[in-house]
């Protein structure tokens, strides 16, 4: 490869980065995806594995600067070490996408190993981090109904085929041929995706929910004043609240649904604050969904949980959170880490416990299903509140540091995406926002402003059946993932035996010159 294709490759790799993170909020360009995807395939294609690997790291570098950029609320330091852990797996998606490329199926086999990609980075390191799946990008669109049938996972390598079909059709060298076949692939991806239904899986009751956003005073966590005043504010509004519902000018609410850290004051070693909770579910006349933080067994730790809270008996069955931050919840290797960065100790004095059961909570007579702010990412966790038996789902969030970010944004998109893939309602208690319910088609059927304090009530309608992207959509992700492997293993081989891959047109070799040139 010359300098200048050499430098031309680059910039579509980064062209790419920046297309895909477009797709994400507050963007929200899926054709901008589809562009962004097309660069990057364009730009490994026909590239030595090495040079794969550092074009997919450059994507990857700045496809997640962009995506997570409001990490940096938190210190450039904590954004870099996020992009530095997250861009090996884009280079490996890099240089064994160039290994296949060459293949008559690539788009597939690119597709598969997209797939597999992201289901690395769903696992590890610490647990993974899901954030920036292709699928998530599709709300809104008419892709999104892929999720109800195929999962989220799967979705992803819809949209990675649709980025390798606009790659067949423009680019230069392809043939007539070809090109049909990327506009045939293109067309069959949109219309089967427009006759696949959405919507609530085998509809049940209505039930009217209260979503109570009690706002805060900065974050909410610094120092108990203000844990004390989120709980106060909580309280305060479900009260006024109550008065509207006494009054009929709202009407009886069934469930009350407080956010994630609506008392970090724990509720039931504290009677001030157990006694303020249960004032306000006896004043609304309804149990209530308490986003709480725990004492844990010893002083230095805790749980976040999620507390159904009857106003006759108080607290219930619970949820505890599953899926923790690493160095926002606890401190991996504390005792080492604190000793080399001593802040880390005093920033998390405190490491959350996990819990092991689903966030499947019975409340006033149906089941919600629970997540915790960042658990609505974690497909494992989406799917296992469905089968276990949720008819509603619930995200408790607190969202109060990633004000005026994008954060906020992307995980309601997230949340969106979930509603569809599990044909259920779904509704977010935000301390600050983004408080809000969308249907089981994604739709934004309520949304409350944020940074003030307010009432959210809607009727629902509970669902009690199982989709098949919940059913098959993990099985789907591991049988894609392992063809994507096969693909590879088969690409290496063939190497290995010098045996010629075959190339469709777009990839046929230019006729030899006699002179050595440097390749990709």
């Amino acid at each position: 490869m010359t300098t200048t294709s050499a430098s031309v490759r680059l910039l579509g790799a980064g062209v790419g980065g920046v297309g895909v993170a477009f797709g994400f909020a507050p963007f929200e360009s899926f054709f901008a995806v589809v562009l962004g995807l097309a660069a990057l395939i364009a730009s490994i294609r026909g590239a030595t594995a090495r040079r794969g690997a550092l074009l997919g790291a450059v994507f990857g570098a700045v496809f997640l600067t962009i995506l997570v950029s409001w990490l940096h609320v938190l210190g450039i330091g904590v954004l870099a070490a996020l992009v530095l852990v997250s861009v090996p797996f884009y280079a490996a998606f890099g240089a064994v996408f160039a290994m296949v490329s060459g293949t008559r199926a690539w788009v597939l086999w690119g597709a598969c190993l997209w797939v597999g990609t992201e289901f690395l980075r769903s696992v590890v390191p610490f647990g993974g981090f899901a954030w920036g799946r292709l699928a998530f990008t599709t709300v809104g669109t008419p892709l999104d109904s892929y999720a109800r049938w195929l999962g989220v996972a799967a979705l992803s390598g819809v949209v990675f085929v649709l980025g390798g079909c606009l790659v067949l059709v423009l680019a230069r060298a392809s043939s007539a041929p070809v090109r049909v076949a990327g506009l045939v692939g293109a067309a069959v991806v949109v219309a089967a995706a427009l006759l696949l239904p959405t919507g609530v899986a085998d509809p049940g009751r209505n039930l009217q929910v209260a979503i109570v956003q009690g706002n805060v005073p900065g974050t909410g966590a610094n120092g108990g004043w203000e844990q004390r005043q989120v709980l106060d504010n909580h309280v305060a509004t479900t009260i006024a609240y109550a008065q509207q519902v006494s009054t009929g000018a709202t009407p009886q609410p069934d469930v009350v649904l407080w956010p994630e850290n609506a008392s970090d004051i724990d509720p039931l070693t504290d009677t001030s604050a157990g006694s303020d909770i249960s004032a306000a579910a006896q004043a609304v006349g309804a149990p209530i969904l308490v986003g709480a933080i725990l004492d844990g067994p010893t002083a230095a730790t805790a749980q976040n949980v999620g507390i159904a809270w009857d106003p006759r008996d108080g607290a219930g069955d619970r949820y505890v959170k599953r899926h923790l931050v690493p160095f926002g919840e606890y401190v991996p290797f504390r005792s080492v880490v604190t000793k080399v960065l001593p802040y880390v100790g005093r920033e998390i004095p405190r490491d959350m416990l996990a819990g092991d059961s689903p966030g499947a909570v019975p409340i006033a007579g149906t089941v919600l299903g629970d997540m915790m702010c960042f658990d609505v990412v974690f497909d494992p966790l989406a799917r296992d509140v469905v089968r276990g038996g949720a008819q509603l789902l619930v995200v408790q969030t607190n969202n109060a540091t990633y004000t005026g970010t994008s954060q906020p944004e992307q995980q309601w998109q997230i949340a969106r995406m979930r509603a569809i893939e599990a044909g259920r309602q779904i509704a977010v208690p935000s301390t600050n926002g983004i408080s809000a319910i969308a249907d089981a088609d994604g739709d934004v059927v309520a949304r409350a402003q944020s940074g003030v304090a307010q009432v959210l009530t809607e009727q629902i309608t509970t669902g009690h059946g199982i989709t098949w992207g919940i059913r098959a959509g993990g099985y789907l992700e591991y049988a894609l993932t392992a063809v994507g492997v096969i693909a590879l293993l088969a690409a290496v081989r063939r190497r290995h035996r010098k045996v010629p891959i075959p190339l469709d047109h777009a990839a046929q070799p230019a006729p030899s010159t006699g002179r050595a040139t440097a390749s990709a």
